[in-house]
C-alpha cells in the first residue's frame, strides 16, 4: 500500500487526493476491462504499436508479464502515490522513452517513442477506457464528473512528459481529438496479433488457470471498444453488441459489489476511500 506522507502543508495523497473523481473511478475492479481496452484501442495507433513491438519481448511470455506488471504498477503509483514516488516513477519512464525509437515498415522512418502525439495517444486511450467502462457499467457518475475525470487526468498526461495545456480536458474536447485522429489509424498486423494473442495468451506457468478465463475476458473487452475500432480489427460494429456490452458491464459491476468493501477493494483504494470518508466527516 503506498500510504499518504506528511509535509509542511499536511498529508501528501500524490495527484488526486480525497474527492477526486479519479480516485473514485480507479478504486472500481470493473476497471479492469478498462485497462485491457486501452491496450487494444492504443494499439491501432501504428507508431504506438510498432514502437511497443520493436522495443519489447511480447512473443516472450515471461518478459510480456513483467511489462504488463510494470505497467499496472506504474498506474498504480500514479495514481494512488505521493507526489515523490509519483515523479520517481515519471522520470523513470521519461527515460526509458528517451533514448527508444521505431521504424516505420512503410516508409523506414524513424521516429521517436516519446512523440508527443503518441504520448498524447497512449494517455487519451486510458483516459476514454477507463472512463467508458466506468459509466457504462454503472459507476455513478454525473456528465459534470466526467468531465472533471478527463480534466483531472491531464496531470498524469505531465507524468509521461506532455504539456497539460495541449490534452483535452473535458469529455467534448476527448471526443474532437478521436475525431481528429480517426483518419491516422489502423490495425497493423502486430495489433491484430497482439488481438489474437489476448484470447489464447502465452502465461507463465504459476497463471496457466488463467488461461481458462481469457476467451470469456477477451470477448468483453473487444466488445467495449468503440465501433469504428471493432471494425478496423476486422469484427462487427453493431449497434447491438454495444448494448448487450453494456448490460454485461452492469451486470459485473453489480456483482462486485456483493463482496464486502475489505475483499472487494485493493489496499490503496481502501484506504482511498478511508481518507475520503474522513475528508466528509472531520468530526467523526
Amino acid at each position: 500500500m503506498v500510504a499518504g506522507r506528511a509535509t509542511a502543508a499536511g498529508p501528501d495523497h500524490g495527484m488526486f487526493g480525497p474527492g477526486s473523481v479519479t480516485w473514485r473511478v480507479m478504486a472500481e475492479p470493473v476497471l479492469m476491462v478498462g485497462g485491457f481496452r486501452a491496450l487494444l484501442l492504443q494499439a491501432l495507433h501504428p507508431h504506438s504499436m510498432w514502437g511497443t513491438a520493436q522495443n519489447s519481448s511480447l512473443m516472450d511470455k515471461d518478459a510480456a508479464w513483467g511489462r504488463l506488471g510494470r505497467t499496472i504498477e506504474f498506474v498504480r503509483v500514479r495514481t494512488w502515490g505521493t507526489h515523490e514516488e509519483v515523479e520517481r516513477v515519471g522520470r523513470r519512464v521519461r527515460k526509458i522513452h528517451a533514448r527508444l525509437s521505431g521504424v516505420d515498415p512503410r516508409t523506414g522512418e524513424t521516429f521517436p517513442v516519446d512523440d508527443p502525439e503518441n504520448l498524447l495517444w497512449v494517455h487519451m486511450g486510458e483516459v476514454d477506457s477507463y472512463l467508458d467502462v466506468a459509466h457504462r457499467a454503472g459507476v455513478p457518475l454525473t456528465r459534470a464528473d466526467r468531465d472533471r475525470f478527463v480534466d483531472e487526468q491531464r496531470r498524469s498526461a505531465a507524468v509521461v512528459g506532455l504539456d497539460p495545456a495541449d490534452v483535452p480536458s473535458s469529455v467534448a474536447e476527448m471526443a474532437d481529438y478521436y475525431a481528429r485522429m480517426r483518419p491516422k489509424l489502423f490495425a497493423c498486423d502486430e495489433a491484430r496479433d497482439g488481438l489474437r494473442r489476448l484470447f489464447n495468451p502465452e502465461v507463465p506457468t504459476p497463471f496457466v488457470p488463467l488461461k481458462l478465463a481469457a476467451p470469456g475476458v477477451a470477448t468483453l473487452v473487444v466488445s467495449t471498444l468503440p465501433r469504428w475500432a471493432r471494425r478496423m480489427y476486422g469484427l462487427p460494429g453493431l449497434p447491438t453488441t454495444d448494448l448487450a456490452t453494456t448490460l454485461a458491464l452492469k451486470g459485473l459491476y453489480r456483482t462486485t459489489r456483493l463482496v464486502p468493501p475489505a475483499l472487494r477493494y485493493s489496499p490503496d483504494a481502501k484506504r482511498a476511500h478511508a481518507l475520503t470518508r474522513d475528508s466528509l466527516n472531520p468530526a467523526a
